[in-house]
């Protein structure tokens, strides 16, 4: 009688967390975070004279904390001037006057309205080099990453739930003591 307790109870715990497995493998990601809809200049785009500031325009306001938008030059340096000005939907930074000819990148990182970060990168070509000076020369070690969530907290879960399930058994399964009467 006391194994089929047990088993049952194995089994009930085991439906439990293959149900709750499933729930994570089987949830639709969020998409709710902001994206971006344009930027001045156009991603991929080539300009002959250098912009004064670049823009990133986003789908919805973003929050002023933490946001970060970067300009790297062919040339492996910064040619930001200032730090990143966030006005409702746009990201923006003052340049200084552009050098090389070549690809140039903006590398931003915001916080959307629902707190979760964003960060992406986009490009344009100067076909003409002006005669600035470049700013320090980017790390750019440091800004690479998957993009991925991380992943300790499915760990946690997973580790949470298994000593659980067998603190459970464990429980159950206790021979009752001598009764007394």
């Amino acid at each position: 009688m006391r194994s089929r307790r047990i088993t049952a109870l194995v089994a009930v715990v085991a439906g439990v967390l293959l149900a709750g497995g499933f729930g994570f493998v089987a949830a639709p990601t969020a998409s709710a975070h902001s994206q971006v809809v344009s930027s001045d200049p156009e991603d991929g785009s080539t300009v002959r004279t250098a912009p004064q500031q670049v823009t990133i325009t986003f789908n919805e306001p973003l929050q002023e904390t933490f946001a970060v938008l970067t300009v790297v030059g062919p040339d492996g340096n910064f040619w930001q001037d200032g730090d990143a000005v966030v006005d409702g939907p746009r990201l923006s930074v003052a340049l200084r006057e552009l050098g090389p000819a070549g690809t140039y990148t903006l590398n931003y990182r915001v916080t959307s309205a629902d707190g979760h970060p964003v960060d992406g990168q986009r490009t344009f070509e100067l076909t003409t080099a002006g005669a600035g000076t470049p700013g320090p020369v980017a790390d750019t070690a440091a800004d690479e990453g998957d993009g991925g969530p991380p992943l300790w907290p499915f760990i946690v879960g997973a580790v949470v739930l298994l000593v659980g399930g067998l603190g459970v058994v464990l429980l159950m399964s206790r021979r009752p003591g001598p009764r007394s009467s």
